[in-house]
């Protein structure tokens, strides 16, 4: 399956996307192209901050209550999310409700009245929420490892921002987030399923704020480095019955034309349950209950990333076996069977269409591609570059990023000595 899409640049600068599909309901996803790495550090986390506090008025439903029904009351969904180099809002909605779909969106990005006291009520929810990832480890481990592989640049930057930012950031502060970001030159409009052929037309009566901001899409590379030079470990003491631990190795940018190699490794390493580390480590020797493998690509670096959730009195064994899989892909990537680089590459492509068959997940992947690359990749080209990929591209891809002074290892659990941990990977 491949998508026949249209694009339009409108007269407010806004860029819109269209993707019909086969479907009984239309998603309507705004994204805006900024996110946690945007920010200055006084006032880390105000983009999800203010992702939340759109949905407290608008001028043309004033009470949070009335925002929460409107879409609600006809059979649709809505919500919004946060990363770090974008914020989305989207509604998924019968078809035959595509405008207010729109209206919707555009009054949440565009008409939001940021009420003072909704914003001293939902500033204790935002730190709620932190508290609620901290008590989680397994999101925990992730939210440490991520701050320790991007140490000293922007990335390093949490989405959620530190509780003290979220106690001091003040209303002004929204509108000057606003004013320097949510401008229709840095956003994309994507509107994926059952739509009707005047989506655009009717995009172009609704979106029709224009700015003063010159921003488009910007690219801002960040200048800091971090280069790595030795291996780094830090431990996190909880004191819960299970340890969780993250292995990870930085990679590369997300335009880098090796990202398709990457993706079949990773595969091949612990994506699924007929993956390296799900057999070695799971099935074989019972160490865990779960293990995965995963990559993050933004803008001007990447990472490769190992999460597993054992035992405390064996995670050191589970933490040998990663690294022993990982050494085996660095030393033998070359010898990886046809078998399995035939089922990673099939895997990728079954997932790729399975995601297909959903509005909204086609929505975020056009529209981010789009605004995050200034480019769709095609579904056909994805397909094409993934078939293209050989067991040499993998093995230069395992060499190039697999090497013992870049590793980065974070455990969470009830431990006191982090000398233990640096042992089995220094």
């Amino acid at each position: 399956m491949s998508f026949k899409y249209k694009k339009k640049v409108l007269d407010s600068g806004l860029t819109v996307i269209t993707v019909p599909m086969a479907a009984e309901s239309v998603t309507v996803l705004l994204l805006v192209k900024v996110g946690s790495r945007n920010e200055q550090p006084s006032v880390n986390g105000i983009s999800h901050f203010l992702e939340h506090m759109v949905f407290k008025g608008t001028d043309k439903w004033s009470e949070p209550t009335d925002v929460n029904k409107v879409i609600e009351s006809v059979g649709g969904v809505v919500n919004a999310f946060t990363g770090r180099e974008y914020t989305g809002f989207w509604v998924k909605i019968p078809k035959k409700y595509l405008k207010l779909g729109l209206e919707f969106v555009h009054q949440l990005v565009f008409k939001s009245l940021i009420p003072g006291l909704e914003l001293e009520k939902e500033r204790g929810v935002i730190l709620e929420e932190i508290k609620m990832y901290q008590d989680n480890p397994m999101a925990q481990v992730v939210r440490k490892y991520m701050g320790q592989v991007y140490q000293g640049t922007v990335l390093e930057q949490s989405v959620l921002g530190p509780a003290k930012n979220i106690k001091k950031i003040k209303r002004q502060d929204f509108f000057d987030h606003l004013k320097k970001w949510y401008v229709p030159t840095n956003m994309v409009l994507a509107v994926a399923g059952g739509g009707s052929d005047k989506t655009v037309a009717l995009a172009e009566q609704i979106f029709i704020n224009k700015a003063d901001s010159k921003i488009k899409f910007q690219d801002k590379l960040d200048k800091k480095s971090n280069q790595q030079q030795e291996t780094q470990v830090q431990l996190i003491k909880k004191p819960i019955q299970q340890a969780h631990f993250c292995l990870g190795l930085p990679t590369f940018e997300r335009r880098n034309k090796q990202r398709y190699a990457l993706g079949i490794l990773n595969t091949v390493l612990g994506a699924n349950m007929s993956s390296r580390l799900f057999e070695q480590v799971r099935e074989k020797r019972g160490l865990v209950y779960y293990i995965k493998s995963s990559t993050n690509s933004f803008l001007d670096r990447g990472d490769l990333v190992v999460q597993a959730g054992c035992d405390a009195n064996r995670v050191d064994e589970a933490i040998m076996v990663v690294r022993q899989e990982l050494g085996k892909l660095k030393q033998q990537a070359s010898q990886i069977t046809e078998e399995e680089l035939v089922r990673a590459k099939q895997y990728v492509k079954g997932m790729l269409a399975l995601s297909l068959e959903n509005s909204k997940i086609v929505a975020k992947m056009i529209g981010r591609s789009l605004l995050l690359e200034n480019k769709v990749r095609d579904v056909e080209e994805i397909r094409t570059k993934i078939d293209q990929v050989s067991q040499q591209d993998v093995a230069k891809v395992a060499k190039q990023i697999i090497k013992d002074h870049k590793l980065n290892l974070t455990v969470l659990g009830d431990f006191d000595d982090q000398n233990r941990f640096e042992k089995l990977v220094i």
